[in-house]
């Protein structure tokens, strides 16, 4: 009897001790827990402030719309002003200008516009229209497109200096076209751009062609 009751309180010992040691793997494994979702919560915040930057640096650069261009390149006079003996001009004959003319798309996605028109002043008065069509500039490409515009003498002869321009062999003319279209971006970044344009220039009537070409283009988004 008395040895069994000096080994009976060995037991509970052995079970205190088996307790303690399965309390302290517990806390090890909640603190490798916690270590781990520590490190995944960082890795997570890491990567989205990477991406966020990296967004912004997209939209600032890449996805950033920039305004597009018109160039002009030149005018030629397909069919000259025809003049009667005396001098004047000839209204049953129509006088067809050609210009060349480039739209630059320096944005990341192309540039489509719509029908446009060019319109031809002398004196302060439209004296000529032509049409451009619709068509799409490339993702940084250029365009180049000709434009074919119908002068009407009769209009040209209702500027009150006009006999003074011809018996001087030069007129002074300006031209003005208006492109409006659109450059969207991934179906994301839309953005409505008109350019307008601005020309002038002066024809010699004797070696037909045109000299002093200023432009100046304009935009509007």
């Amino acid at each position: 009897m008395g040895d069994r009751e000096q080994v009976k309180p060995l037991a509970p010992a052995a079970f205190q001790s088996r307790s303690d040691d399965e309390e302290a793997l517990s806390k090890q494994f909640k603190l490798k827990n916690k270590k781990y979702v520590i490190q995944c919560c960082g890795c997570v915040a890491a990567l989205v402030l990477i991406l966020a930057v990296v967004i912004l640096v997209l939209f600032f650069t890449v996805f950033r719309i920039h305004d597009p261009k018109i160039r002009f390149n030149s005018a030629t006079i397909l069919q000259p002003p025809a003049f009667f003996p005396n001098g004047s001009l000839r209204t049953d004959v129509n006088v067809t200008l050609f210009a060349d003319v480039s739209v630059k798309n320096p944005n990341a996605a192309s540039f489509k516009f719509n029908n446009s028109t060019t319109l031809i002043y002398y004196g302060g008065k439209v004296v000529g229209e032509g049409v451009h069509l619709q068509g799409k500039a490339e993702a940084r490409r250029t365009l180049r497109r000709n434009v074919t515009v119908n002068i009407i003498p009769e209009k040209v002869l209702e500027v009150p200096n006009a006999v003074a321009d011809f018996a001087s062999g030069a007129l002074n003319i300006s031209g003005y076209s208006r492109i409006s279209g659109r450059v969207k971006i991934l179906n994301i970044i839309k953005k409505n751009v008109v350019v307008k344009f601005n020309c002038s220039m002066t024809y010699r009537i004797l070696t037909q062609d045109f000299v002093g070409e200023k432009c100046r283009p304009e935009l509007e988004m």
